[in-house]
């Protein structure tokens, strides 16, 4: 008399028959093997700071300028209230700008352009160099500056005087911010104004009238910090090709109506897959976690819901697209080509403001947005409830949509 079989067991022979399966896959395994030695590696070679000060070059130098102004001024006869605005001029007073003073225009413009090195020693004395033709200047920091501003002779008198056609050239390389260009030529209208005793033309509001949301002055987010949700991420993903492989193989290979035959059913094989997917994707997402750090006591239950959402939405897409496949490369294909658009909210973290609506219709993007939060801006439970049930709801749709579709492939065959 044969003793019956508990589902749990055949459940478990079918597990190890998928790490036994997975194991012979010589390419996805030296995948996963790579990913979980680079990834970690990557993450500490990523910058782990931000430098929030703007260099600005000027030319000539702030004290040629005040001096020849107040020369002109006092031979013009010159109230003491002119007098006086001439020593309240400090452009270096700027929280987060840093002033390089250059005499000769030519010079800055040479700065600003790269052929010509701007160096400042101990002392606060600022060497220029040609780097092609010169050597290094000993005791001194090399220092950029992508923006300059070149004053003309007699500015400050010119605009006290209320002279037209007053032009200041402002220097900038290509790869500053045009947020950053356009904050210089108002900063160039502003300094007008002062000196010619002018109100400005428009009035601002108070500081937290104008700041949305968190203010991030002066604590702004790293590449390293932004890098991190998206690795994670990364992982979940990847074990997408290496669980439809599985799964293609064994509906190609019909390896399924062998296991069939035995006392396994179709809803022991789809746990198994389910199963072992899920374990595989959330079990890496977790070593590397680990590995790259952001875990705290706060956010660590948020985290492993977070990953284990993703892990099961991750393995429903691979459950799908492994039995829609005819073959390794349409197999190959079909997970490039569902996988890709599912990257696009990973990627848009990357970047500063909110995401456009079509992106946060994107089935990933409540996923990456609450990693987003959880290791970058501690968010909690509460901050994100609404993400993770959407997240959960993609879930549903997207497991769902694998079950059966697998389902229906295994009962075909």
């Amino acid at each position: 008399m044969s003793r019956r079989v508990s589902r749990p067991t055949i459940i478990g022979a079918l597990l190890r028959k998928e790490l036994t399966a997975y194991s012979r896959d010589l390419v996805y395994l030296g995948l996963t093997i790579a990913l979980l030695i680079l990834v970690p590696l990557l993450f500490r070679f990523l910058p782990d700071s931000v430098d929030e000060t703007i260099t600005l070059a000027v030319s000539p130098s702030l004290e040629t300028l005040v001096a020849d102004a107040r020369t002109e001024l006092e031979a013009g006869g010159a109230t003491p209230e002119q007098l006086a605005a001439l020593d309240e001029l400090d452009l270096s007073s700027g929280e987060g700008l840093a002033l390089i003073e250059i005499g000769d225009a030519d010079q800055l413009a040479g700065v600003v352009e790269g052929s010509l090195e701007v160096w400042r020693t101990s002392e606060g004395e600022v060497i220029i160099r040609d780097p092609e033709g010169e050597p290094e200047p000993p005791d001194a920091e090399l220092v950029s500056a992508g923006i300059g501003i070149a004053f003309p002779e007699g500015f400050i008198t010119d605009v006290m005087a209320g002279e037209p056609g007053v032009a200041v050239t402002v220097y900038t390389d290509a790869g500053v911010p045009a947020e950053v260009r356009g904050a210089m030529t108002s900063f160039v209208r502003e300094l007008a104004n002062q000196f010619a005793g002018r109100e400005l033309p428009v009035g601002l509001p108070a500081e937290d009238e104008i700041v949305l949301g968190e203010d991030r002055a002066g604590d702004q987010v790293t590449l390293r910090e932004r890098m991190r949700p998206l690795l994670l991420f990364m992982i979940l993903l990847m074990e997408t090709f290496s669980l439809a492989s599985l799964v293609s193989t064994e509906v190609l290979q019909r390896t399924v109506t062998a296991v069939l035959v035995t006392p396994a059913r179709v809803v022991d094989f789809l746990v198994a897959k389910a199963t072992f997917g899920t374990v595989l994707s959330l079990g890496q997402a977790l070593v590397v976690l680990a590995l790259i750090g952001g875990v705290t006591a706060q956010n660590w239950s948020l985290l492993l819901a977070t990953l284990l959402v993703g892990a099961l939405m991750f393995t429903g897409v691979a459950m799908f697209v492994g039995s829609a496949g005819k073959d390794f490369m349409t197999q190959l294909f079909l997970a490039m080509l569902v996988t890709v658009p599912l990257l696009i909210p990973a990627f848009a973290v990357l970047l500063p403001g909110s995401a456009a609506p079509w992106v946060q219709a994107i089935p990933t993007y409540p996923v990456i947005d609450v990693l987003v939060g959880a290791t970058v801006y501690g968010a909690t439970w509460s901050e994100s409830a609404g993400s993770l049930a959407v997240a959960t709801a993609w879930l549903v749709v997207l497991f769902g949509l694998g079950w059966v579709t697998l389902k229906r492939k295994v009962e075909s065959l």
